[in-house]
C-alpha cells in the first residue's frame, strides 16, 4: 500500500513553448546577428514563423533518467534570387529559393546512466566552452546550423578522473551524423562549374580535461575533432553532369573517422587521409572572485590537417574574454571581447612528397610543405563543412548560403574579424543584448582578392516579461549589415513566446 501511495503521488512534467517569429526588413537577408546563433531557424529578411517545442529533460540528479523533445517550425520566409545554369537556354538564369514552409527542427530521445547519456535523433547543438549568447561562434561546433539526425553518447557533465581528488575532471561525448539537406543542396547550386557531394555523413567527438570548478581559478583544455565522411560527388559542366565518385562508407570508414586513416573506396583516399577532418585546440582560464563575478579567458585553434595541429597555422584562432557579474541583475550582466584572425592558414601551399611516392611517382621533391588549410573547404565535400547551407562552425565566417552565384564552398575564409557582445537586466522585467562586430576578408588561400571585402554588423535586442504573466516574453530586435561581405541588410525581428509546465 505505501508503494502505491508513492507512485499515485509522483509527478511527470513536460515543458512546452510557442513563439511566433517575425521578420521584416530590406537587403536579401536577415541580418548577420539576426541568423546566426540560432540554429539556422531566422535567415531570410521577410518571415512570419511558428515555433512549437515540446519536450522531457534529463534528470541529473537521478541515477537513470530518459528525455525526449520534438519541435516544429513552419510559416512563410521570403525568396532569395540564385544563379543557375539553364541548359534549355544556353545560358544563366535566376530563380527565388526560400526555405521549406514547415520542417521538423528537433525530434529525439536520450537516455542518461550515472553520469553517462546516449541521444538518439536530431537535437540542437552548442559550444561546449563558448557563451552563445554573446559570442561570434564556437570555431568547430556552434550553435548556427539546423539540428544534423544521428546517435551521440557521452558523459552529462565533467567527471571526476579517478586518483586526482577532484582535482581534474574529464567530459567528451562522440556521435555519427547523416546529413539531410540534399534537395537544399541540389536547389541551390549553379550547375555552372565544379560540383556536389550528397548523402554524406558527420562524426564529431571532443575531449576536455578541467581542473576542480570550485576553487577560485580553474583551467580547461581540449580537443574538437569533427570529420565529413561517405556521400557521393556530382561534377557538373555547363548543366551536364561529367563524373561521379562514389564514396559510400563502409564498416572501416566508421573507425578511420574516429581515428585518421587512408584507404576507402576512392582513389583519392588510398594516398591521402580519408575524409574532411576539422577541429580545434581549445583552452580556457576562469577566475572568480569573491563577490561571485567571473572572468574567462579562451582560445581556439582551428586544424585541418597535421599544420593546424602541430601550430604551423601562425597567428590563427579565436582570442576571446567573457565577464559575468554574477547577478541577475544590473546594468552590465555579462560581456565578451573577441578577436577572430584565419589569415595564416598554414601558408599558401600543401605538398606531401610521400602521396606522389605511393603513386610511384618520383617528382625529385622531397621536402614537404603542409600548408594550404582552405578553412571550411575541401576537395571533395563541395558544399563546404556546413548543414543546410549554415557554417557548422564560426558564423564570422561566410557561410555558404549567402553566394547568390550558386557557388556552394566558402569564399571568405582568410579573414580578420572583431566582436562585441554585452547583455544586461537594468530592471525587473526589462533585459537587453548587444551585439557588434568588424570583419575584413582576402578571400581563400587559394583565390586571393586584391581588394578586401569588408562587413560592419550589429543588433540590439531588448526582451519583456511581464510580471503579471511571467511565462510570456516578447523580445525585439533591430540588426544591420554594411559592406561587401553581406551587402547592405537592415531589419527588425518580434518574436512573441509563451512556455509551460504539463504536470501529470
Amino acid at each position: 500500500m505505501l508503494l502505491v501511495g508513492l507512485y499515485s503521488r509522483a509527478e511527470y512534467t513536460l515543458d512546452y513553448s510557442a513563439e511566433f517569429i517575425g521578420t521584416a526588413g530590406s537587403g536579401n537577408f536577415a541580418p548577420h546577428y539576426m541568423s546566426s546563433n540560432v540554429h539556422g531557424i531566422v535567415t531570410q529578411t521577410n518571415s512570419s514563423l511558428l515555433k512549437l517545442d515540446i519536450h522531457r529533460g534529463l534528470e541529473k540528479d537521478k541515477r537513470f533518467s530518459f528525455g525526449y523533445g520534438a519541435t516544429l517550425v513552419g510559416g512563410y520566409a521570403s525568396a532569395t534570387d540564385y544563379s543557375y545554369y539553364d541548359k534549355a537556354k544556353g545560358g544563366l538564369s535566376v530563380k527565388g529559393e526560400r526555405p521549406a514552409a514547415a520542417w521538423i527542427h528537433q525530434l529525439y530521445a536520450e537516455l542518461k546512466y550515472r553520469g553517462v547519456f546516449v541521444t538518439a535523433g536530431a537535437k540542437e547543438m552548442n559550444s561546449k566552452i563558448l557563451n552563445d549568447r554573446l559570442s561570434s561562434g564556437d570555431m568547430t561546433i556552434s550553435s548556427n546550423f539546423r539540428p544534423i539526425p544521428g546517435l551521440r553518447a557521452g558523459f552529462i557533465e565533467p567527471q571526476n578522473v579517478p586518483f586526482t581528488n577532484g582535482w581534474v575532471q574529464i567530459s567528451g561525448e562522440i556521435g555519427y551524423y547523416k546529413h539531410t539537406d540534399n534537395g537544399w543542396i541540389e536547389n541551390h547550386y549553379n550547375y555552372y562549374y565544379g560540383g556536389i557531394t550528397k548523402d554524406h555523413w558527420l562524426n564529431y567527438k571532443c575531449c576536455y580535461f578541467n581542473t576542480n570548478p570550485d576553487k577560485p581559478f580553474s583551467a580547461t583544455l581540449g580537443l574538437q575533432a569533427s570529420c565529413q565522411f561517405g556521400g557521393k560527388i556530382y561534377n557538373y559542366s555547363k548543366g551536364e553532369l561529367v563524373s561521379t565518385v562514389d564514396m559510400s562508407p563502409t564498416a572501416k570508414s566508421f573507425f578511420r573517422t574516429m581515428i585518421p586513416g587512408s584507404g576507402g573506396n576512392v582513389q583519392g583516399d588510398k594516398f591521402f587521409v580519408e575524409g574532411n577532418h576539422v577541429g580545434s585546440i581549445d583552452l580556457m582560464g576562469r577566475y572568480r572572485f569573491k563577490n561571485g563575478t567571473v572572468l574567462k579567458a579562451y582560445y581556439q585553434n582551428p586544424w585541418e590537417d597535421g599544420s593546424g595541429l602541430g601550430k604551423m597555422n601562425g597567428f590563427d584562432g579565436l582570442y576571446g574574454i567573457e565577464y559575468d557579474s554574477g547577478k541577475e541583475t544590473g546594468i552590465l550582466t555579462g560581456g565578451v571581447v573577441e578577436y577572430l584572425d584565419l589569415m595564416n592558414q598554414g601558408g599558401p601551399v600543401f605538398y606531401a612528397p610521400t602521396d606522389w611516392e605511393e603513386q610511384g611517382i618520383d617528382t625529385k621533391i622531397y621536402t614537404a610543405a603542409t600548408g594550404g588549410d582552405n578553412y571550411y573547404n575541401n576537395y571533395c565535400y563541395l558544399s563546404g563543412y556546413s548543414n543546410y547551407g549554415m557554417s557548422f562552425g564560426s558564423p564570422m565566417v561566410k557561410s555558404p548560403l549567402y553566394n547568390t552565384d550558386g557557388y556552394l564552398k566558402y569564399v571568405d575564409n582568410r579573414m580578420r574579424a572583431f566582436h562585441v557582445g554585452l547583455e544586461g537586466k537594468p530592471a525587473k522585467d526589462w533585459s537587453y543584448r548587444l551585439l557588434f562586430s568588424y570583419a575584413k576578408s582576402l578571400g581563400t588561400i587559394g583565390m586571393p582578392i586584391s581588394k578586401p571585402r569588408e562587413n560592419i554588423a550589429g543588433m540590439v535586442e531588448c526582451v519583456y516579461r511581464w510580471h503579471g504573466l511571467p511565462n510570456l516574453n516578447i523580445k525585439c530586435q533591430v540588426g544591420f549589415d554594411k559592406g561587401q561581405l553581406y551587402g547592405d541588410n537592415f531589419g527588425a525581428l518580434l518574436s512573441v513566446s509563451y512556455r509551460g509546465l504539463i504536470k501529470f
